[in-house]
């Protein structure tokens, strides 16, 4: 089997549609919760919120209810027949813990839908690829400032999601060319520490062979960074690889041009463009770019340009 094979495209949406708003991660804060829904109710969207949305772990602060209730709700979300979209709340932690508890042929027997997050949400774009076939949106998590208060991407999601034809090329003005040169391939990857802990896990693609990888993390020090990249590395998962995108390295200490150095020392032996700065990830006015499309990358024009839109 093909590494990277492009995903089902969804459906775009239109007004009046119905999104499902779930927690598959960290809980998430109420009052910017109750403000999200109020943006998307402002979009002429109907909003179905997850039975367990609002939940909190009995004993496990760090996750939004228990890991059963947290599939539950990702999982009836996606097989209503309503719901022309899920959108997650909060990353955090836990969506590995839910990944065994879902019916993944019940879930590719389904049509597919737009599903969209980002940081631990990384987990379930790799399983959705892997094991539903379907693309998916590598965008803000909604119930949180990455959403509310930040117009920007909040803009960027709406176009994505209801004109994607709008958003075929992504040229955000602080990028910056690490490799030069241009590659096709499949959008695959975002949060490092994710795609680290899901190697060689169920659920995970077994390599980035043929993928243009996103790759971006928050909270780390370089030398874990270093450590968690040198594991893609020396395992093999990243040989073949068509190209990288770097996003948001935010709060990774001791700053920004020590990351980078690190990134232009490990990458430059692939021998593949490599594009710092695309602005995705943890940082404000953060663009949303699809995952499981086809798509160019300019590395020397710093533009990703994608072969058909995110959504069909």
């Amino acid at each position: 089997m093909t590494p990277c094979p492009a995903g089902v495209r969804p459906r775009r949406l239109v007004p009046g549609d119905t999104v499902s708003v779930v927690a598959p991660c960290s809980p998430v804060p109420a009052d910017r919760l109750d403000a999200s829904l109020d943006i998307l109710r402002g979009w002429g969207l109907h909003v179905r919120e997850g039975a367990h949305l609002r939940d909190r772990h009995p004993v496990l602060p760090y996750l939004a209810g228990t890991d059963a209730d947290r599939a539950a709700d990702l999982t009836r979300a996606w097989l209503d027949p309503d719901t022309a979209a899920v959108l997650c709340a909060r990353g955090g932690d836990g969506a590995h813990r839910t990944l065994d508890l879902l019916d993944f042929a019940a879930l590719r027997a389904a049509p597919p839908k737009a599903l969209v997050g980002f940081s631990d949400v990384t987990a379930l774009h790799e399983a959705f690829a892997v094991d539903v076939g379907v693309a998916t949106l590598h965008g803000p998590v909604v119930g949180t400032g990455y959403f509310v208060g930040d117009p920007v991407a909040a803009a960027e999601l709406r176009a994505t999601l209801f004109a994607p034809e709008t958003r075929t090329v992504l040229a955000p003005p602080g990028a910056e060319t690490l490799v030069g040169g241009t590659a096709r391939g499949t959008l695959i990857g975002g949060n490092l520490s994710l795609l680290n802990d899901g190697l060689l896990t169920p659920h995970s693609r077994p390599s980035a062979a043929g993928g243009l990888l996103l790759l971006e993390d928050v909270h780390e020090d370089v030398s874990r960074l270093d450590r968690m990249l040198t594991q893609l590395l020396r395992s093999g998962w990243m040989r073949g690889v068509a190209g990288v995108l770097l996003g948001s390295w935010t709060d990774c200490t001791p700053g920004y041009r020590t990351v980078r150095e690190l990134m232009v020392e490990r990458l430059t032996p692939l021998g593949v463009p490599v594009v710092g700065e695309f602005a995705f990830g943890h940082r404000p006015a953060q663009l949303t770019v699809p995952l499981g499309v086809t798509a160019t990358l300019d590395a020397d024009a710093r533009t990703l340009t994608l072969d058909t839109p995110a959504l069909a």
